[in-house]
Order: structure tokens, then C-alpha cells, then sequence
């Protein structure tokens, strides 16, 4: 059946209406405000959001396309870069800009070494870069949308990038290498210093993407704990993307990627002369740019200031050692790889505990978490506030195992199987065609909106549905050939 498709409405709405037609969307969003979520939202609570807020609204219709016209914004951008590279051991001659979000960020990265090959190579065809397997999904983003080759260098057996095969997977199509400070999936930082080594001997950009950890780990090092190197100090890093709505604890969408000098940085910008519109240059992805974000972002570091990003890393390190010693506690789990920061996942060591059967408790119990494949996994991004609900997690945590400890028939049944196969189906093809047609379905003339119909709460999630449909075909093919 069509879904009925949303009009202008003739007459203007009240606005009371319209801002209460608005809250009742939001009702079934990940409850953030109550610290139940561990990814999408850095809460740092409604006294500070309050403050995000008045400072985005000064800038709310400030547009950044035109640096000449909203000087205010050029000079807060160029304030966030400053500060945002001082704090990574920039020295003067590192510059940057500001950009919608992580995504950004990193496919400018591409985008600039790819375009600065070509001018040092312009033989060069077929460009590649070299990334960890744990690289952010934005970079085969950038890889497709750039079309530069993501060549994959393997993780060693404590899920640590393997620093060899990335020097062999380096030849002269290689554009940049990329390191991750840390990596989202299990949170530990790749050997930053050894990747230096070989950019630095080969001539290669290195970029360090720290979309997420640029505004915890120089403060968790200042608390003395053990973080390898991997800033401006390591004098093979070209560049690094820094998000501050992460834990630098801005409005979204704002990041920051930086660069060693301004000659690499050139190669990021985009400029046209020849249009009738007039003269145009732009020095990141978008044209229009809300101010609301960079204003934000400037009174979040202004208002946080250093000492109190030395104390949410105190705060948030204090919760996720505590997370990590009751997953040992717990038992049949252990902590995957060696987190250096806040970042952390954890996997089943018993055949008869399934993980995923796990997150499906914990979901029910109200907390949303991530599932990880490859291992199978769960995964926490952890902040200052979670302190605050820290034992309510770790209980909820210990009743749910014990739970699917007397239940192991629960990792066949809901979301456990469904993640299970899909994360275990051989053909990947198939879970990215299932994917594909799943977004279609989203998004195409039919799409059915989220919490329309009366048996929305029967539906599976997109994730379960894509694997039901990967596993169908899957099953089918086993058929046929078998």
C-alpha cells in the first residue's frame, strides 16, 4: 500500500502546533537525555545544551560562503583552527578550516591528496590509498565518491593496524596513508610514530584521522595515561580531522581538519573564474555554511576551556574503566584489543553466550548500544555523564548475561540472529546488495515513515531486514549448488 505523500499544508499552521507536532516525533528517538545511548549524541547536559543553543542562535542566519561578508564568522573559524591546532602541537605554520562533520573532514583528505599527486604525478592514474581495515567507513566514502583505490592493510591478532603490510602495500600509485587516533571500533590508536617512518621514507602524505579522539586523548595523556603519539609532534602527519560536536562538545555539525602548511591546503580549495555569477572560491566541500555551527563551536571551547576538558577526560575515563573491569567481573566477555581512550568493545569468549543475544537484552532494558562484526561485538562510546548512570548499566549488564546464560536459545530468535548471520554470510555482495535495496526501499516513492503505522512496533529494524534478506538469498543460492 502507497503511503500518503506529505503536502505544503494551503493554510500556515500555528506555530504552538507545529513546535508540539514536533515533539511528538521525537518519542521514540534514542532517549540521550536520560544517558541511555552510547553513540549519535555527546551530551554534556541541558545547561550546557542551553548555552549551545543561545550561541548557535546569534549566528543562526549567518552564512559562511562569503568570508568577506560575515567577517565574524572567518574570524571565528580561524580562531577554532588556532586553538584546535595548538592543542594538537601545531606550530605557526599549521592551518586548517572548519567543516560540517567528520565525513567532511576526511574526504576532503582524499580529495586534497589525490589532487596534490596529480600535480606532483601528473602521470599518475589510478590513484590508491592506504588504510587500517578499522579505517571509518568515511573514507571508502571518500574513496568512491573521489575515485581513489581504498586498499586495506590487515589487523595482527590483538586487532592492532599491522604496520608491515602497510609497507607493502605501498607503491607509487599511493597518494596518502592513513593512520586513526583512535580507530572507532575497538578504540586503540594506530602506531602513528612506525606509519610516519614509511610516509616520511617514501614521501607520502600521512593523514591521522581523530574525528573522534582529538578532544580526549591530549587530555587523558595530561592525566598520565599511556597514549602512543600520533599528533602534530610526529613529524611525518601532514594532517588531522578533529570533530568538535564529539568531545569537544559542540553543536553538530562541526569539525576541523587541519594541515602542516598552507601549500598542502591549497590543494584542498576550489576556485572558478569564468562563471557570469562572478568570481568564486571555496575552501571546503559546502558553499553555504551555517554560522550557527562555527559560533557554537567557538563558545563551547571558550566556555569548556582547557581545565574542563582535562576534567570530562578524568570524569569519562573513570566511567570506562569501571565499564571494563565489570565486563571481566561478569564473566564469558572480555575486552577486544587494548583501548587507549574511551572507546571500547566487548565480545563473548563462550560459545554458549551469544553477544549479540546480549545487546538484545540490554536494548529491551531501554540502553541503546552498537553492534560490531568481525569479531562480533558490542560497542560503548562512553562520556563524562555516564558516570551518572553507571551502576543502572553495569546491573542491567550482569542481569541481561545471566539472562541469555540460562536462555543460549535466544542467539537464534530477534536481533541476535539476524545480526549473527549477516555478520557471518561469506558472500558479502550479497549483504551489500541487501543493503542497496533496503536504502532504496527507505528512500524510494513507497517509503513508509518510521512510527506511521499502527504495527510499526511489530517491524523489524532496517538492520534485521537487511539480514533477512541477504540470508534468503544466501539460503537460496546454498540450494541451488549444493
Amino acid at each position: 500500500m502507497s503511503r500518503t505523500r506529505a503536502k505544503i499544508p494551503d493554510k500556515g499552521r500555528d506555530r504552538a502546533e507545529v513546535l508540539a507536532a514536533l515533539d511528538r516525533f521525537k518519542v521514540d528517538d534514542p532517549d540521550y537525555r536520560r544517558l541511555r545511548t552510547f553513540s549519535l549524541v555527546y551530551w554534556l547536559g541541558e545547561e550546557h545544551t542551553r548555552f549551545l543553543e543561545q550561541a548557535h542562535a546569534r549566528f543562526f542566519s549567518a552564512n559562511g560562503l562569503n568570508p568577506m561578508a560575515f567577517k565574524s564568522l572567518k574570524r571565528m573559524e580561524t580562531e577554532v583552527v588556532d586553538m584546535t591546532a595548538a592543542m594538537l602541537h601545531g606550530d605557526s605554520s599549521v592551518v586548517g578550516t572548519m567543516t560540517a562533520g567528520g565525513t567532511e573532514s576526511c574526504m576532503l583528505a582524499v580529495k586534497t591528496y589525490r589532487d596534490l599527486a596529480r600535480a606532483r604525478r601528473p602521470w599518475l592514474r589510478n590513484p590508491e590509498m592506504v588504510i587500517p581495515r578499522t579505517a571509518h567507513v568515511a573514507w571508502e566514502k571518500g574513496a568512491s565518491y573521489f575515485d581513489v583505490k581504498a586498499v586495506h592493510a590487515p589487523l595482527d591478532g590483538d586487532q592492532r593496524l599491522d604496520v608491515r603490510a602497510v609497507r607493502r602495500l605501498v607503491n607509487r600509485r599511493t597518494v596518502m596513508i592513513l593512520g586513526s587516533a583512535p580507530e572507532y571500533p575497538h578504540g586503540m590508536v594506530d602506531p602513528i610514530e612506525e606509519l610516519s617512518d614509511i610516509a616520511l621514507k617514501r614521501n607520502i602524505p600521512l593523514h591521522v584521522d581523530s574525528c573522534v579522539g582529538s578532544f580526549m586523548l591530549p587530555f587523558i595523556e595530561k592525566l598520565g595515561h599511556r597514549v602512543p603519539r600520533w599528533d602534530f609532534r610526529v613529524p611525518g602527519v601532514t594532517s588531522i580531522s578533529a570533530d568538535v560536536h564529539k568531545y569537544g562538545f559542540g553543536a553538530k555539525g562541526a569539525s576541523v581538519v587541519l594541515y602542516r602548511n598552507i601549500d598542502l591546503m591549497a590543494h584542498q580549495m576550489f576556485v572558478y573564474a569564468d562563471w557570469p555569477g562572478g568570481l568564486f572560491g571555496s575552501a571546503g566541500m559546502l558553499g553555504t555554511r551555517p554560522g550557527g555551527a562555527v559560533s557554537a563551536a567557538w563558545a563551547a571551547l571558550q566556555a569548556i576551556g582547557m581545565d574542563g576538558y582535562l576534567d570530562n577526560a578524568r570524569r569519562t575515563m573513570d566511567a570506562t574503566r569501571a565499564i571494563a573491569d565489570a565486563v571481566h567481573s561478569i564473566g564469558d566477555m572480555r575486552i577486544v584489543g587494548q583501548p587507549h581512550m574511551s572507546l571500547l568493545s566487548f565480545c563473548s569468549t563462550s560459545d554458549g553466550l551469544s553477544i549479540y543475544a546480549v545487546g538484545d537484552q540490554m536494548q529491551a532494558r531501554g540502553w541503546h548500544i552498537d553492534r560490531l562484526q568481525m569479531p562480533q561485538a558490542l560497542h560503548l562510546m562512553v562520556t563524562p555523564l555516564h558516570a551518572d548512570v553507571l551502576d543502572d548499566f553495569v546491573n542491567d549488564l550482569r542481569e541481561s548475561v545471566a539472562h541469555v546464560r540460562l536462555h543460549p536459545e535466544l542467539a537464534r530468535h530477534g536481533g541476535a540472529a539476524m545480526y549473527g548471520m549477516a555478520s557471518t554470510i561469506p558472500v558479502r555482495g550479497l549483504v551489500r546488495r541487501s543493503l542497496l535495496a533496503m536504502m532504496k526501499d527507505m528512500y524510494g516513492p513507497d517509503a513508509r515513515i518510521p512510527g506511521d503505522g499502527p504495527d510499526d512496533h511489530q517491524k523489524p529494524d532496517t538492520v534485521n531486514r537487511i539480514a533477512t534478506r541477504a540470508i534468503d538469498v544466501y539460503s537460496r543460492l546454498r540450494r541451488r549448488f549444493r
